[in-house]
């Protein structure tokens, strides 16, 4: 089998403007689709790790089975730090939300 070698410099200075625009436009498109969906998942991926984060906060057993001491749970910082990682993860659903529905807006595809 023969591979046909191609002018592809030549060709591609014979293309005429709406040819240039569109592969223009499809490379732009394409960049903006994947840079967008990255920062979705992201943004998924930050849920995840704070939602994991917040239910460490509640697991506050002892070192050993014999012991039931909680000698060093600060119960104000555990409620600082609840309601801060709460807050944190209401902000970056109400993210997720928009940027799925702009993404699916923008690229024409479910998310």
């Amino acid at each position: 089998m023969e591979t046909e070698l191609k002018p592809r410099f030549i060709e591609s200075l014979q293309r005429n403007n709406d040819q240039i625009r569109e592969d223009r436009a499809r490379t732009i498109g394409a960049d903006s689709e994947l840079i967008y969906r990255r920062r979705i998942e992201d943004i998924e991926l930050k849920i995840k790790r704070l939602e994991r984060e917040q239910e460490g906060l509640i697991d506050i057993s002892p070192l050993d089975r014999n012991s039931l001491t909680f000698a060093d749970f600060q119960p104000e910082a555990f409620v600082r730090k609840d309601i801060e990682l709460s807050l944190t993860i209401r902000n970056l659903n109400i993210q997720l939300e928009v940027a799925v529905k702009r993404f699916e807006y923008l690229f024409g595809k479910t998310f």
